[in-house]
This record gives structure tokens, C-alpha cells and sequence, in this order.
């Protein structure tokens, strides 16, 4: 019951930060799961099936404020989930670790460049993305191999391609179950599920942070979201390259 209530807290945090800035739940629950030593296959498994749910939660959320974009919603939801699928099965049979320095310095460059449009006197807003299905497909390819990721790959490429903050935020969420579900899959049909203690508690958690996060995403200014996502983006990138080479 311990072990239940922790991650219950751990679930409730990821979600409140994922919900409201559109991503680091994968990667908050997947570190505290490395870091109590589950393999990382394991760790992203349990960690994408209890997404399932939370994913769905916040998406629901989202939808029910006017937080998405139907159309973006389906350009990253339908290629998300064939590279989560693909990611999935190769993160099952070969370790997923040797990407994750080049994913995080263009994280690193990416969260300098949204931080710097936020605090540009100009803000370009509004801009309908191009480059969004391979966006959708590497997002939910690495997401799958590395345990989390398609928030900040996802959600920081499309606010640095000018997308509306609060749009970008709540059709990544509602597009994330999708992602989710099927990486869960994926991996249920080739190394099964483990650990549900650590899963029903990730999911109590995430399921009730969602709505608050999602009315958070609603509510806070577009320039102080902006700003909220390259911060974190800038951190988590700083640490797992710090974590590869010392």
C-alpha cells in the first residue's frame, strides 16, 4: 500500500505537468522507475499503460475545454501510434539507450529556441505546423524507445513552428492516448505487462490531476506556457545529457 501511495503522488505530479504544458510524464515516471532499478523496457511497459488511462483523462479534459485542434489531433495521432507500435517491438528485442544523447541536444536547441520566441517582443501565433505527421511518427517512435519523449519532441516542435500554446497542448494530450495505446499493446503482446502496483498507482494519481492541468493549460497566458515548456524542455535535456557522460 506504501508502494501504491507513492506513486500515486509521482502519477499525480507527471500528469499536473504534463496536462498543463503538454509534456514530461513519460519521462518524470520513467526515471523514478530506472532509478529503483526496473529494467527500461519494463519501465516504459508499465509506464505507457498507466499513460493509457491518464492520456485518456487529460484528453477528455482537454476536449471538453476547447483545448484541440480536430484536425492536428488526427495528423499526429495516426502516425504517433505506427512509430509507438515500431518503437515498441524494437525497444522489446534491442535497448533503446544509445539515441538519447542526439534526442536530447535537439531538445536542448529546441527549448533555446521556444524560450527565446517567448520572450520575443514579436509573438508569432496562430500559424497552422506543416511537418506534422513525420513530427507524430519519430515522436511516438522514440516516446516508445525511450520510455517518454513525445511531449517535449512533439509539443516543443509544433509551439517552435508558431502553433497556438493552448491548441498544441491539448490535441498533443488527446493525440497521446492514442500513442499510448498502442505501444501498450505492443508491448503486452511481446514481453506482457508486470508491476501493477506501480501501474494502478500511476494511474489513481494521473486520472486526478488531468482536469486541474487541463484548466491550468486553458488559463495561463500563451507567453508564460511558452516559457513554462522550454524551461522544462532545457532541464530534462541538460539531464540525461549529464546522466550519458559523467
Amino acid at each position: 500500500m506504501d508502494d501504491i501511495l507513492f506513486y500515486v503522488i509521482v502519477g499525480f505530479l507527471a500528469q499536473m505537468i504534463d496536462g498543463a504544458i503538454g509534456m514530461a510524464y513519460g519521462v518524470t515516471a520513467t526515471s523514478v522507475l530506472l532509478s529503483a532499478g526496473v529494467p527500461p523496457a519494463t519501465a516504459s511497459a508499465c509506464v505507457h499503460a498507466a499513460e493509457t488511462f491518464t492520456t485518456g483523462a487529460s484528453g477528455a479534459a482537454h476536449w471538453k475545454l476547447g483545448n484541440v485542434d480536430r484536425k492536428l489531433l488526427w495528423r499526429l495521432a495516426v502516425p504517433g501510434a505506427i512509430g509507438g507500435a515500431i518503437g515498441a517491438y524494437v525497444l522489446s528485442e534491442f535497448p533503446g539507450d544509445t539515441l538519447k544523447p542526439f534526442i536530447a541536444a535537439y531538445l536542448l536547441l529546441l527549448g533555446l529556441v521556444i524560450i527565446w520566441k517567448a520572450l520575443g517582443a514579436r509573438q508569432r501565433e496562430g500559424v497552422q505546423p506543416r511537418t506534422v505527421a513525420p513530427l507524430g511518427f519519430f515522436g511516438g517512435l522514440l516516446d516508445a524507445m525511450g520510455g517518454g519523449g513525445w511531449g517535449p519532441i512533439v509539443t516543443s516542435s509544433l509551439l517552435g513552428q508558431g502553433a497556438t500554446p493552448r491548441y498544441a497542448i491539448g490535441s498533443v494530450n488527446l493525440a497521446e492516448f492514442f500513442v499510448t495505446l498502442t505501444i501498450s499493446a505492443t508491448f503486452f503482446v511481446t514481453i506482457g505487462l508486470s508491476l501493477w502496483p506501480i501501474i494502478l498507482g500511476l494511474i489513481i494519481g494521473g486520472v486526478i490531476a488531468a482536469p486541474f492541468a487541463a484548466l491550468a493549460a486553458k488559463h495561463i497566458p500563451a507567453k508564460v506556457l511558452m516559457l513554462a515548456v522550454g524551461c522544462v524542455v532545457v532541464l530534462l535535456s541538460m539531464h540525461t545529457i549529464y546522466r550519458v557522460f559523467i
